[in-house]
């Protein structure tokens, strides 16, 4: 297995971008208004939005399905409220799945006053159509708060998870210092990794806020920061 496998890179500049005021949007996936057919999604993974919402503005009531949703707070709060009975506020460093499965309504709000909501949300396809709709959280817990690599979302719920209908292992990754994260990825799967906030360095590759480095080969992937925090997300997906 090479210990240093080539990864793809996506900069986040390339990515798709809607600033409708209240909304200010980045697309890391073909999604609403951009459409670039050589970026549809990787594997099950189909949507990274990177959003900022204005403080009392957000997203009214919609429909979703068969779609597994979620949602991790980097700034500010993200009100969700939904048809199958949550209402529920986020603070940063914690994020919500929503299956919504055979239908499922929800809104989702910037509650502060004057400060922005900043968080991306992620859409991955799930593996059964007409699921019953669900939903679950992820809070750090006091051993995760500052660990460098924390499972947040698996299949089976392992370790405090969030549980999601999909092949796919999610982690969450903060990196400052000495702290860095190693992720070995089997035959056949792939990964993908998003930086959310900082600067990092994968494999050598150094990566800004929004960049993205994606790799479908047996392999390892070491993950540092870039000179101050940084936090990403890793999918290890089918």
């Amino acid at each position: 297995m090479p210990s240093n496998p080539t990864l793809t890179v996506r900069r986040a500049a390339e990515r798709g971008h809607a600033n409708h005021g209240w909304l200010d949007s980045w697309h890391t996936f073909s999604f609403a208004d951009y459409y670039d057919p050589a970026q549809m999604g990787f594997r099950s993974l189909r949507v990274i939005n990177d959003d900022k919402v204005a403080p009392k503005a957000g997203f009214p009531t919609h429909p979703h399905r068969d779609m597994e949703i979620f949602s991790y707070v980097l700034e500010g709060a993200l009100a969700h409220e939904d048809s199958i009975g949550n209402n529920r506020v986020l603070k940063p460093g914690e994020i919500q799945l929503m299956r919504a499965g055979s239908g499922v309504r929800h809104s989702e709000f910037n509650p502060l006053a004057s400060e922005r909501s900043h968080f991306l949300q992620v859409w991955i396809t799930p593996h059964t159509r007409g699921l019953d709709p669900a939903y679950t959280e992820w809070k750090p817990s006091e051993g995760s708060a500052n660990a460098a690599m924390t499972l947040v979302i698996s299949p089976d719920g392992r370790d405090g998870s969030a549980t999601i209908a999909q092949d796919a292992l999610i982690y969450l990754l903060k990196l400052d210092g000495d702290r860095e994260a190693t992720h070995q990825l089997a035959a056949g799967r792939g990964l993908w990794l998003h930086v959310a906030k900082g600067k990092a360095i994968a494999n050598g590759i150094h990566l800004e806020a929004g960049d993205a480095v994606s790799l479908e080969q047996a392999g390892d992937i070491k993950v540092t920061s870039d000179g101050g925090p940084a936090e990403a997300i890793l999918f290890d997906l089918a």
